[in-house]
């Protein structure tokens, strides 16, 4: 059983996979999965402020992602 420190995303039920190693893909996979799951605006610019602060680079990109989805990944 996994805990909620171990699982802390705020989403754990939306899973991203995105064929680009661009973090602007993983940015636009979550958001639109957030929205299919009912987020806000002002969740989803949340979201999207967190993850294109600098560095925004592909793992900080997905290390946010990870921490509002239950799995985020580029393939």
């Amino acid at each position: 059983m996994m805990s909620s420190r171990e699982h802390p995303s705020r989403y754990p039920d939306i899973s991203v996979s995105v064929r680009s190693p661009n973090p602007l893909a993983i940015v636009a996979g979550v958001r639109e999965e957030l929205r299919r799951a009912g987020a806000g605006h002002d969740e989803i610019a949340s979201f999207t402020d967190e993850a294109l602060a600098p560095p925004c680079n592909l793992e900080h990109a997905l290390k946010v992602a990870r921490q509002w989805v239950g799995c985020a990944e580029a393939t």
